[in-house]
């Protein structure tokens, strides 16, 4: 019997992702899903939640909680890749697609990206393009389950081809903008774009 059956089990899981190529450079494997944000957890009211979308966009949408849950939704699996070097594979989401938000408030032609605004006045930067990837999607569960507050419940986003920072907590407004502007964590240092392939995790990288 192995003395560390975890770590075995991780190293396994981490040489089967490396020649699977789906483990991008400078990561490791984890089995368990660590917990990182800005600030504290915030309460959820879904009496009080909305979502809205704003900018330059053609409709201002606001969406209370349960009008978010009559909305079209989506299932799909994908990986997580966290700045700070850890990967979680295999992540079963449920949610509404990022598209969907997208036929709803229909953006201009001039905006390009998006700033993802959150509690806690957590920003993210994510361009447009990417955002509409049929990847991208507003989770409000997670392997099965509804999201924990710890993990970004309510509701987060997730931008699984993107470092985890861009996949942001507590979501509460999507601002449609023209050009790229710098978020929370990208005027304090992160890569504006973040491609954990090409370990985009600094400005100078």
């Amino acid at each position: 019997m192995a003395l560390f059956p975890d770590y075995s089990e991780r190293k396994q899981l981490e040489q089967r992702m490396r020649d699977a190529g789906r483990l991008p450079p400078g990561q490791v494997a984890t089995l368990k899903w660590p917990v990182l944000h800005l600030g504290d957890v915030p309460r959820f009211d879904p009496q009080m939640w909305d979502l809205r979308t704003t900018g330059y966009v053609k409709n201002l949408v606001r969406l209370t909680w349960e009008q978010f849950q009559t909305l079209p939704r989506i299932a799909l699996t994908a990986d997580f890749h966290c700045v700070t070097r850890w990967s979680r594979f295999d992540n079963h989401w449920e949610g509404v697609a990022f598209r969907t938000l997208c036929d709803l408030t229909q953006p201009l032609s001039s905006a390009t990206h998006v700033m993802v605004h959150c509690e806690a006045d957590y920003t993210a930067n994510v361009p447009l393009a990417d955002l509409l990837d049929p990847t991208v999607l507003l989770a409000d569960r997670h392997d099965g389950a509804p999201l924990d507050p710890e993990h970004g419940g309510p509701l987060r986003l997730v931008v699984p081809k993107l470092y985890g920072w861009k996949s942001s907590k507590w979501v509460r407004e999507l601002e449609f903008i023209r050009g790229d502007q710098p978020g929370y964590w990208e005027r304090n240092g992160y890569h504006m774009y973040g491609d954990p392939w090409r370990e985009q995790r600094y400005d100078h990288d």
